[in-house]
Formats: structure tokens, sequence, C-alpha cells
């Protein structure tokens, strides 16, 4: 595996047809109410099979030369992309309340966060035993939902060393990815990224906030025609 670097893509040019419906959902995991929301009609431009999302960053030559291999043999087409990610998101939802792995959604991204102290034991790239159940009801959904790329990115907390970092993030989500590949994952669908430090979601400055910054993080974006 080895380090991504950033470039720069130019903007893609699309038309998109959005039609939104909302309704309030109870989270699992905090008991917040939120509005859940169906987006339709998107249109994807050039023939890019890929929801537009995720189009730009580290890996993004990778998630479109997938897309397009998947996209060719059937993707989604526009107008079922909101209604396909919101039934796999209530499946998700369903399969992992009160595992400890939280499922959040951006636009019709799906977000898993594996916090590293459930998933690994500490400076380990080792899958926890007990973690198993949990990444297999993952590989349950995503062999019914198939229609989606399925990017691991590991993350690390700003202790240690840079490099070490870096290269405990991407083996962490190597651990991932090769786990869900050995339940029947296709392979064409999964794109493995280490991030290190270099994306916190909290700060380093408190034992709490490194927790949450030294995680693996799943993300599903729908494959289109």
């Amino acid at each position: 595996m080895t380090r991504r670097t950033s470039r720069s893509i130019p903007a893609l040019v699309l038309g998109t047809t959005v039609l939104v419906t909302g309704c309030m959902t109870t989270d699992p995991y905090t008991g917040e109410q939120e509005v859940n929301k169906t987006t339709k009609g998107a249109a994807i431009g050039a023939g890019v099979g890929v929801a537009i999302g995720l189009l730009t960053g580290d890996s993004s030559a990778e998630r479109k030369k997938r897309a397009l291999i998947l996209g060719s043999a059937g993707g989604l087409a526009g107008g079922a992309v909101g209604n396909y990610m919101d039934r796999q998101e209530a499946r998700l939802r369903a399969q992992l309340q009160g595992t400890g792995v939280s499922v959040t959604r951006n636009g019709n991204n799906i977000i898993l966060n594996m916090p590293g102290n459930v998933t690994f034991q500490t400076n380990s790239a080792d899958i926890n035993a007990a973690f198993y159940p949990v990444l297999n009801s993952v590989g349950i959904v995503l062999k019914e939902f198939d229609k989606t790329i399925v990017d691991v990115a590991g993350h690390a907390d700003s202790t240690g060393p840079d490099d070490k970092n870096m290269e405990l993030s991407q083996r962490r989500a190597g651990s991932v990815s090769s786990y869900l590949a050995a339940q029947g994952i296709n392979a064409q669908r999964l794109v493995t990224t280490g991030y290190g430090e270099t994306r916190p979601i909290a700060s380093n400055d408190t034992v709490e906030g490194r927790q949450q910054n030294r995680r693996v993080e799943i993300t599903l974006v729908p494959v289109t025609q």
C-alpha cells in the first residue's frame, strides 16, 4: 500500500435535478432527532459513475477508475440513487445499533465511523476478535447493496512520529479492507487509503479527542450508470 498525495482535479460540470423529501428520524447513537433526506435525480456528467461528493481528494483517481469499471457493469439510474442509499442506511443502522460504530449521511454518501479503541488493539493493526461480528454485519449489507464503492480510510492521532502514524493508519485500513474482501466483497469496490494524523475530527490536545481521531472510516459511494 502506498501513501497517496493530494492532486488537484478540475471541477466537473453537470446538471442536477434534485428532489428532496425529509422526515424526522432518531439517531440510535445520540438519541437526537435528525432529518433523513432523500436526494433524487442526481445526474452525473461525462460518464463518471460515482457520486460527486468524493471525486476530489487524495484517492479521487482511484475512485473514478473503480466507478467506471463498476458503472459499465450496471450502476444506479440517477433518480434511484437516493432511495437506494436510504434503504442501505436503514439496514446499516439496524445492523450496527449498539456496536460502537456510528452511521452518518452526507448527501448520497454513507459514512461508518469505527473507533480505533473498539476495532484494534493499542498500536496494532490486528482487528479485535470481538469486532469480527460487527464487520460481518457490515459485509452482509454491502453484499445486499452492491452498487457502491467502499472507501476504507485509516486515521491516527498526533501522538508519535508522523511516519509511524501514517503507516499504522494504512495498515489498519488495509486490515478492514482485507477482512471485507474475505467476506466476499468484490475487490473492485474497495479503495483503501491511510491518512495518518492529517484529518483529525477532534482536538489532539485531549485524551477524548485523540481517541476520536484514532479511527477507520468506511464511506459508501453510489455507483451510477
